[in-house]
């Protein structure tokens, strides 16, 4: 009750559970919130839950006979914007509400660390409330504009943090090899594998997404985007980079190829369908081979992209405030991974951390790890939420072409979400290669 109804901080009631800080508790129930709401969002998106709706709901022809376009709007991307326009004033005015809190005594911070309940059900009633804005034509187009933008400088942000995941997996894991040299053997298996599916992708779509007569983009961006990985993978293990960067190796420029490889491969499946005549026939050229029905090939890769998009959303809002992931880019030359200590789970936080433990009632044991100071800006923490928010929505309503929309079909026939991610693969592959040679074009200041 004092972690629903007050100031108290997150934790479970079972004291078997693990010890957990504070600033990660309250970090974890504002993603749980956030996606929440996102699947929320999806199902409004799915055609099956208005069918659902008219069967299981009594008396929903009735209700609904003198107000079908109301009936509608419950479900569709209307529905999802107004939802999201909920959850992202909810986000916005935790943001503006958070600035300049340094540590965790005063009231805000208590506020921000606690009153679960409370803030649920205000989340409920921001989403609740979309619902009832006047001039709805008017306020989905400046809505939609809004939350193009807002979408984009997440993506953005989302790509910084693919760089900085990176280059903490490779200093964290090479931290190991002077102590146990099987932490060589995974780092090289783990590089091998990352190469291999990036190029087993690059043979994938060239020759199932290219055609001699036809899809000329493909051709021309998959050359592109192949060439630029293995000119930032060359560029990492050069003598140059390598003097300014010993940890610099292999395992970076993997994770950065796979991730272009899957934007590469997810434009391509978003592009719209193009056809040649071959016989006298019109033939559909340049999609996915397998086909165990109707429309396979979006359905399979709409799964793999909501997957992925809630593994990308969920971590990037979790980490991204982080100091420590903030150090990740702090390529410093003179870097000392021999402070770090290796781990698997290597995005978690160091277990070794000494806060001061707080008994809970007889359940989980809470660290308080901001008294002295914030682990993580928390006006920036919800800012990165609230641009998710606006991410989120655009990208279950197909950016740009919402119209007759479906869940099943997000991925298809979009010029716009075509360019959208093949840009998003040259600022990834851009943004890696500025922090292999930044020191060189600034040395001074990459010094300790």
């Amino acid at each position: 009750m004092a972690c629903c109804c007050g100031s108290a901080a997150c934790v479970c009631c079972c004291n078997c559970c693990p010890n957990i800080k504070q600033s990660t508790g309250t970090r974890i129930m504002y993603a749980i919130y956030f996606l929440l709401v996102t699947i929320v969002c999806v199902i409004m998106m799915s055609p099956k839950v208005e069918k659902e709706m008219r069967e299981n709901i009594p008396f929903y022809d009735q209700m609904c006979e003198k107000s079908e376009e109301n009936c509608r709007t419950l479900v569709g991307y209307s529905a999802v914007y107004k939802v999201c326009f909920g959850m992202a004033c909810f986000f916005l005015f935790f943001a503006i509400f958070t600035i300049r809190i340094h540590n965790s005594t005063g009231w805000r911070a208590a506020v921000h660390n606690g009153f679960w309940l409370v803030k649920f059900i205000v989340l409920v009633a921001c989403c609740a409330g979309g619902f009832f804005i006047p001039n709805e034509e008017v306020f989905l187009e400046a809505w939609r504009c809004i939350g193009a933008g807002g979408g984009f400088i997440f993506l953005l942000i989302q790509l910084m943090l693919l760089v900085k995941f990176a280059h903490r997996w490779n200093t964290n894991w090479s931290s190991g090899v002077t102590h146990n040299r099987l932490w060589y053997a995974a780092l090289a298996f783990v590089t091998l594998m990352l190469f291999s599916a990036a190029v087993g992708a690059l043979v994938f779509m060239g020759v199932f997404y290219t055609d001699t007569e036809a899809c000329l983009l493909n051709k021309v961006f998959l050359g592109i985007n192949g060439s630029l990985c293995l000119f930032v993978s060359l560029l990492a293990i050069s003598p140059c980079i390598q003097k300014l960067q010993p940890t610099s190796g292999l395992l970076q420029p993997g994770v950065i190829s796979v991730y272009v490889m899957y934007l590469t491969f997810s434009a391509f499946s978003s592009k719209p369908k193009e056809i040649v005549e071959r016989n006298g026939v019109n033939t559909t050229v340049c999609v996915f081979p397998i086909n165990f029905g109707t429309e396979s090939d979006k359905q399979i890769v709409s799964a793999v992209g909501a997957i992925i998009l809630f593994g990308c959303v969920l971590y990037s809002c979790l980490t991204s405030t982080t100091r420590r992931s903030s150090a990740a880019l702090r390529v410093y030359g003179n870097s000392e991974p021999e402070i770090e200590r290796a781990r698997c789970c290597f995005c978690c936080g160091d277990d070794t951390d000494d806060y001061d433990e707080e008994k809970t009632g007889g359940g989980q044991n809470v660290n308080y790890d901001e008294r002295e100071g914030t682990i993580y800006g928390y006006a920036c923490f919800h800012s990165v939420f609230f641009l998710g928010s606006l991410y989120v929505m655009m990208t279950v309503t197909n950016w740009f072409h919402y119209d007759n929309h479906k869940i099943e079909n997000f991925l298809d026939g979009s010029w716009s979400v075509f360019w959208i991610k093949m840009v998003s693969c040259w600022v990834c592959l851009v943004l890696y290669m500025w922090t292999l040679v930044a020191p060189m074009v600034f040395p001074k200041r990459f010094e300790a």
